[in-house]
């Protein structure tokens, strides 16, 4: 019997008490042979179903009984548990949920379920980062969301300023694994970090959320609006195209391959961005040689004078084996020596390091309101 003809033939039956054979062919459009061993079948699967005979009879559910299913199909079924399965392991009411739409589904779609909610792990922490727990907030503005209540802020700005607003909850946002609240405000649509909101307080007042609104769509615009600014500085680059891969995983969509530099050289132009120019020094500056920055002029100068405070405090030539250019001097099967600076070896294997200024700088420009 398909998933699917089962569901149906369920809610069916749940909705008119009593069913005939014929009456199920009708509904479901296949022959009356078909609706009788789709009953009898569902029967042997132990689905509570009990033929009446005589005058009046048909197929019932036993004493009434009755199902959550909402019309899900085994398929549905399948993506649902692959899909909310995973929160099951860190949130006891999503376990509970769980649980209790396994009981609900037909036997026959059980250990599939159930399967699929224990076939992923999600782990949002990156390697060699601690875990970010979960804003503990989050919960209390969902409900607000959920229940349409105005709430009370007192939020710190970027600059460290706290300000106390009124806002009407809209809808909340995870992006890997920093949360932010979309608002309404007087001032229009807003959104703030919750590591950022200091208070929230849900209030009486009803919110005010526009009948057209999705959060899906207004999150998609709030991305390209901050990835415009995460862009004022575009710099041309010149590298060796295997590290192009390292390049990308460093800038992501701020990284496009423009071409090849000169036929058979192996090397490429890269478009990258960053805010300002120093920000794109401060990524490109422990790649050394390995990058030639083209254009623009004011990211050279920054490069220039990192490099230059790096020579002040740590010399030129200090420690063994090191050259005046601040390479690491390697032997090729014995031959004369070939300098490959210190950062090539880390671009090499596709390293993803930044340095500390670099980081602070994109979490802050990363920050909406």
């Amino acid at each position: 019997m398909r998933a699917d003809r089962l569901v149906a033939a369920l809610l069916l039956l749940q909705a008119r008490g009593r069913l005939t054979a014929a009456e199920l062919a009708g509904e479901l459009d296949v022959s009356v042979a078909t609706a009788r061993r789709d009953l009898e079948a569902m029967a042997a699967a132990g689905i509570p179903v009990y033929p009446q005979p005589g005058r009046g009879g048909g197929w019932a559910l036993v004493g009434g009984a009755r199902t959550d299913l909402s019309g899900l199909s085994a398929n549905e079924a399948q993506a649902l548990f692959l899909l909310v399965g995973p929160a099951a392991s860190v949130s006891s009411e999503a376990k509970a949920a769980l649980r209790k739409l396994l009981g609900a589904l037909p036997r026959t779609f059980r250990a599939d379920a159930e399967a699929a909610a224990n076939a992923t792990v999600v782990d949002p922490t990156r390697w060699g980062e601690r875990e970010r727990p979960r804003p503990e907030m989050v919960g209390l503005l969902q409900s607000a969301v959920v229940r349409r209540q105005r709430v009370s802020l007192g939020y710190v700005d970027g600059a460290g300023r706290r300000t106390e607003r009124l806002v009407d909850p809209w809808g909340l946002v995870d992006k890997d694994d920093v949360w932010y609240l979309v608002a309404g405000t007087e001032r229009g649509r807003r959104t703030f970090r919750l590591d950022r909101i200091a208070a929230a307080e849900p209030t009486q007042e009803a919110a005010d959320r526009p009948d057209d609104f999705a959060l899906a769509a207004a999150w998609d615009e709030i991305v390209s609006e901050v990835e415009e600014r995460r862009s004022g500085t575009w710099a041309t680059l010149v590298v060796d195209a295997r590290y192009v891969r390292v390049l990308r995983d460093r800038f992501g969509r701020h990284c496009r391959v423009e071409g090849e530099e000169q036929s058979g050289s192996g090397r490429v132009r890269v478009r990258v961005a960053a805010p300002t120019p120093l920000d794109v020094a401060r990524q490109l500056a422990g790649w050394g040689g390995l990058v030639e920055v083209r254009e623009p002029k004011a990211v050279r100068d920054e490069l220039a004078r990192l490099g230059a405070e790096l020579v002040q405090r740590y010399g030129v030539g200090a420690g063994a084996g090191t050259s005046a250019g601040g390479g690491v001097r390697t032997s090729a099967g014995g031959g004369a020596g070939t300098e490959e600076p210190a950062a090539g070896s880390a671009a090499r294997r596709g390293a993803r390091t930044e340095t500390a200024a670099g980081s602070a700088a994109g979490t802050a420009v990363g920050t909406v309101r």
